[in-house]
């Protein structure tokens, strides 16, 4: 993955993240936060991962992001709410640019030519009746 193209998903996800989050406000809080990590642990959701995953729930994420939380109550709300889009921005497109079990369709750039295929009519006269 190279540096450039690193930058320049990360720029596509900022703008999508300032879109999504126009306010200081819009952004989720410490307690938010804190409250998704403490769900992450309890015993409920450790034994549905491990039913469907076959393993725990890594919560470590979460945790990081409530952190980092933390260290910017400090800031000033709009100093706040651009460090949480630029490190949700880098998360996305890190995440973008490396390979995901989710990875199963090459997304498409332009769509199907001539999709879906045109009816004839003396088909539809028939479904009609």
């Amino acid at each position: 993955m190279s540096a450039s193209k690193f930058d320049e998903v990360v720029k596509q996800e900022e703008e999508y993240l300032r879109k999504i989050y126009p306010t200081p406000d819009d952004i989720p809080g410490c307690m938010t936060l804190f409250d998704n990590f403490i769900s992450c642990n309890i015993i409920s959701t450790q034994v549905k991962s491990l039913y469907r995953y076959g393993h725990m729930s890594e919560c470590a994420q979460k945790s990081e992001d409530f952190k980092f939380c933390m260290s910017n109550k400090s800031l000033h709300p709009e100093e706040k709410r651009d460090a949480w889009i630029r490190r949700r921005a880098e998360w996305w497109a890190k995440r973008r640019l490396t390979k995901s079990s989710e990875d199963v369709w090459d997304m498409r750039t332009e769509p199907l030519q001539n999709y879906p295929p045109p009816t004839p009519r003396s088909d539809l006269s028939q479904t009609v009746d």
